[in-house]
């Protein structure tokens, strides 16, 4: 699953990369937790754009808009006929700009935090859907779903999912608006390659949903620096 990630890399850096005029703003976010808001990249009528978004899909159809809160990732191999996420899946997919997503290890009754990033340490795309909802009384909400596959390798020792990772040159297949066949985009919904990426144990700060700072970054201890693997 993903439960948690960040996205504390320069914005001009992250929207060369995601080919957007320039970034909503969202300033240095290392701890980004569910039913907050974070950056997305979304296609429309062919042209990219970032915007932010509420982590935890609002079916436009829901009663209630918390249901997002049971909806912040959405299983790749059901997605598309789920009635939560059918319709996303097909017209509304989106990239989520992550430098890396955090995971937890289970040692008894403790739970170590664990960052996954790439290698080379730069932002990737997790593979997302986004919803509006129009509720009365309410105000226009867009919220977002992240897709997780089976783990990898590397993430498997913690949990038996992952997020789903798009590499840079599949960004406009999975952004096409004309694209809807789910059997055509299905191939891009698998485990990242595990040499791609590294994890270290971080300080235990992270737990706590509103500590949005550096030291989440910081690795557990001075013993567990060379812990990558």
């Amino acid at each position: 699953m993903c439960g948690r990630f960040s996205l504390a890399s320069r914005a001009t850096q992250v929207a060369k990369q995601f080919g957007v005029a320039h970034l909503a703003t969202h300033g240095h976010r290392y701890n980004i937790a569910p039913l907050q808001e974070a950056v997305v990249v979304v296609c429309q009528q062919s042209i990219r754009r970032a915007a932010l978004m509420r982590w935890g899909l609002v079916p436009s159809w829901a009663s209630d808009p918390a249901s997002g809160q049971k909806m912040i990732n959405a299983r790749s191999e059901t997605a598309s006929d789920k009635p939560a996420f059918r319709t996303a899946f097909r017209q509304r997919r989106c990239l989520v700009p992550v430098d890396g997503f955090y995971e937890w290890e289970h040692e008894g009754r403790q739970k170590r935090p664990w960052r996954f990033c790439r290698r080379d340490r730069n932002p990737f795309a997790l593979a997302g859907m986004w919803e509006e909802w129009r509720g009365p009384g309410h105000s226009p909400w867009q919220t977002f779903t992240i897709l997780t596959t089976s783990a990898n390798a590397l993430l498997a020792r913690m949990h038996d999912r992952m997020p789903v990772i798009i590499p840079p040159e599949q960004y406009a297949f999975w952004l096409d608006e004309a694209e809807t066949d789910p059997v055509r985009l299905r191939p891009l919904l698998v485990p990242c390659p595990t040499e791609s990426m590294e994890g270290y144990p971080v300080n235990p700060v992270v737990n706590h949903p509103a500590q949005d700072v550096p030291l989440c970054f910081e690795p557990a201890g001075t013993t567990e620096q060379g812990m990558l693997f």
